[in-house]
């Protein structure tokens, strides 16, 4: 395959969009994020872990990956860490909500000022500390890069390209979310069982992540 051609842009945008709407662990976040916070959360939560993708894609482009290929300490490291930061936010989801003294009204919710700064900076860590998306750009984005050209400026408009068809997807996933958060927010006790919900989502995926990591290593 020929990068530039049409045929190949297409195979590329079709394989981008299959694996953009493939659930991972950046989905459960973005999803859990909107349920327990709101769409507005969500939404921004997209942001940041755009922001953390391209960060995996540059050091992917820039030889990162093939560090974390070849020195499995590496790789288990920066896992870890990103498995430890969702268990973090799950903790944190356990703590009792302190009332919001500035902020503004979104229907029935009440969005403290600052909260979508937190959400972008959240899904920016979430995405950025998970060493298996570089690694994934290092193994997907060779196949469409054209050995005549310049395989960084190649990598990383391809990468740019994934990142790009992910957010749109992640986005109507946040907004079936931010859709059904109302209706669930209709049952009693809704605070608390919202919070023990994301809570656990996020401890949840944090120990699958290092779990699973773990088991492939083996």
């Amino acid at each position: 395959m020929h990068y530039g051609t049409s045929s190949t842009i297409a195979v590329f945008l079709l394989a981008c969009l299959l694996l953009a709407i493939t659930p991972g662990p950046a989905v459960i976040y973005l999803v859990t994020r909107t349920l327990s916070h709101g769409r507005a959360a969500g939404l921004s939560s997209i942001g940041g872990v755009a922001l953390g993708n391209l960060g995996n894609a540059v050091a992917a482009s820039f030889g990162l990956a093939v560090i974390f290929a070849v020195s499995a300490q590496a790789f288990t490291v920066v896992k870890l860490l990103g498995a430890a930061y969702l268990i973090f936010l799950g903790l944190k989801e356990l703590r009792p909500a302190a009332r919001a003294t500035s902020g503004h009204t979104r229907g029935d919710r009440v969005v403290p000022a600052g909260a979508r700064a937190q959400a972008f900076r959240d899904g920016f860590w979430v995405a950025l500390l998970n060493p298996k998306t570089a690694l994934f750009f290092a193994a997907f984005l060779p196949q469409f890069i054209d050995p005549r050209g310049s395989p960084l400026a190649q990598s990383l408009t391809l990468a740019a390209a994934f990142i790009l068809v992910a957010a749109c997807t992640d986005t109507l996933y946040v907004l079936a979310a931010g859709m059904l958060g109302p209706r669930l927010a209709r049952f009693k006790g809704r605070n608390n069982a919202g919070r023990y919900v994301s809570a656990f989502s996020f401890i949840a995926l944090g120990v699958f992540v290092a779990w699973a990591g773990n088991r492939t290593a083996k």
